[in-house]
């Protein structure tokens, strides 16, 4: 066994991991880290100027690459800056190995300054919390660590790395990786079950989750809902592109309140979530999402999801990409040959009504093309028809994205990539993230100025990198959302039409200025020519763009 620094051998045992980038902001605890990075050249340290933007590159990296990403932050309060991305990419299902620098052991009884007790803070977003204590198991934590975040269900881990646990030296054996085979088949007598109730469905509808994108099955899912003829929605916090959006039997996002997924439902005699979840809400309501007596058949990798919130006729514990071709299958040998016919008709009726509602609205984007401020649905449809078909759009528009999923070309399962987790803040790092794991494909980040403001600074990485990408600003000057959510609720803001702290204009964010300020080409967009030439532009343009388009800041229901 070879004689070694901690320091060393951490870095050792990450490319081992096959990481090749740790994203960061490096403090006091994180300088044996960055002593041993002096001599390395096989790792690249992507900094970022707070541990917010650097959680959130870590996020977008491992979703786009598959790959656990590294994310190293500054003791207590590095991590605390990072918690509300944390849960972000917890929600998201991000394989990261999230560190943190901590002081040397001998000196931690004294509560030094930015002491704290790390794994305890991080322990409520990661799927397993700890600090390393003996320079010893250090090879063992970090493979347990990476091991683990890719394991399905797949999410965040913890280590707490101790200052005297990377300076010190040791005979170490570093092992070698694991990994938890990932084609979990689902159980064959549920399988045959569901393939039943399936099959004698008048009416089904599918909810596709995270599970689908994170296993590539967006084709296997095409294939299961062509079979029976059924719509297909995206779960309400959509991370990913769940089902081709070119696809006609794609109807886009459920709406996140329970009288409209209750209403579309009631259409509907058989829900079929394929890894999504039932139901990730914004807000209560007088209703159940789900109608009585609603059968459900589930299929997901996380068992926690499975009949989470309601009653479900079958559980399917598996992996979409394995299990679909199955179901698929099942369900044709099955049925009748009556119920096939039944069931090619409906396809094509689902066909039909996916163009239709398409067309009705690419004729409502039309409707308001002229208007200025430049409106949301229009600009959304624009740009769907600007951007490459192979571009990535990394979506935090918020209150302003209606109809994106459907008006662009997101055809794979790295075209999209959604807030998951609703911490706003996230899609301005995350796409820096994405595009350092797809540097061959256009990204363009679609991101509101309230989202923008939590996170700027993440533009100086993209600078720093050079990163031929675009930031697109919808700017309301505004938190539209809060407006259109306090309206609902019919109390005294409504009355007085007084909406407190939610305006972002006395003074407005100049973001051209902001953007040049930390090494960004930068333009403001009027109108949706303007927006078409300077995007057009931005695409093949060296190093990173930001765009700000003011849209339209009406927001009340007509």
């Amino acid at each position: 066994m070879p004689m070694m620094p901690g320091k060393t051998a951490l870095l050792e045992l990450l490319k081992q991991e096959g990481v090749r980038m740790i994203f960061g902001n490096p403090g006091t605890t994180e300088l044996p880290l960055m002593d041993a990075l002096a001599a390395e050249h096989q790792l690249r340290y992507i900094l970022a100027l707070q541990e917010a933007p650097a959680m959130s590159m870590a996020d977008g990296f491992a979703q786009a690459s598959g790959q656990c990403a590294v994310v190293n932050l500054h003791a207590a309060p590095g991590l605390g800056n990072a918690m509300g991305m944390l849960y972000d990419a917890q929600k998201a299902g991000s394989p990261i190995l999230v560190t943190a620098g901590q002081h040397e052991q001998r000196f931690n009884f004294t509560e030094p300054l930015l002491w704290a007790d790390l794994p305890t803070v991080a322990r409520p977003f990661v799927k397993w919390s700890e600090e390393v204590r003996r320079l010893q198991d250090l090879p063992r934590a970090i493979h347990r660590a990476i091991k683990t975040a890719l394991a399905p269900p797949m999410g965040p881990v913890f280590l707490s790395l101790p200052g005297d646990i990377l300076t010190a030296s040791a005979n170490l054996e570093l092992g070698t990786p694991s990994r938890v085979a990932l084609g979990i088949r689902g159980d064959t007598g549920a399988i045959a079950r569901a393939a039943s109730i399936i099959g004698r469905a008048r009416s089904p509808v599918i909810v596709a989750g995270d599970a689908v994108p994170q296993g590539d099955a967006l084709a296997e899912l095409v294939a299961l809902a062509e079979a029976i003829g059924a719509p297909v929605y995206d779960e309400g916090m959509a991370s990913r592109a769940m089902f081709p959006s070119s696809h006609p039997l794609y109807r886009g996002a459920l709406v996140r309140l329970p009288a409209a997924i209750r209403g579309m439902l009631m259409q509907h005699d058989l829900l079929v979530s394929i890894g999504a979840d039932l139901f990730t809400l914004s807000l209560p309501g007088e209703v159940e999402s789900m109608p009585d007596g609603m059968p459900v058949v589930h299929l997901d990798t996380d068992p926690w999801e499975l009949a989470k919130n309601y009653p479900e006729q079958v559980s399917i514990l598996g992996e979409p990409k394995v299990t679909l071709p199955e179901l698929t299958q099942a369900v044709q040998a099955a049925r009748s040959i009556a119920e096939a016919e039944v069931a090619a008709k409906r396809l094509q009726h689902v066909r039909a009504e996916g163009v239709a509602s398409l067309q009705k609205l690419h004729s409502m984007a039309d409707a308001v093309a002229d208007r200025h401020p430049v409106h949301p649905l229009a600009l959304m449809q624009t740009i769907g028809r600007l951007l490459p078909a192979d571009a990535v759009v990394i979506d935090e528009t918020v209150s302003s994205g209606t109809g994106l999923r459907r008006f662009l070309k997101s055809d794979d399962s790295r075209s999209f990539f959604g807030l998951r987790g609703g911490g706003i803040g996230w899609g301005l790092p995350a796409a820096i993230g994405v595009k350092l794991a797809l540097p061959d494909r256009p990204v363009v980040a679609l991101i509101g100025d309230g989202s923008a403001m939590y996170t700027i600074q993440g533009l100086w990485t993209a600078a720093r990198e050079n990163l031929r990408m675009v930031f697109v600003i919808i700017n309301n000057y505004s938190y539209r959302v809060l407006k259109q959510r306090t309206n609902a609720m019919k109390g005294l803001a409504a009355q007085a039409d007084n909406y407190v702290a939610m305006d972002l204009d006395k003074p407005r964010v100049d973001f051209v200025s902001v953007a040049r300020g930390l090494g960004l080409t930068a333009h403001k967009a009027s109108r949706l020519s303007d927006l078409s030439d300077l995007l057009a532009q931005a695409l093949v343009t060296d190093g990173p763009t930001l765009i700000d388009v003011e849209v339209d800041r009406s927001w009340k229901p007509v």
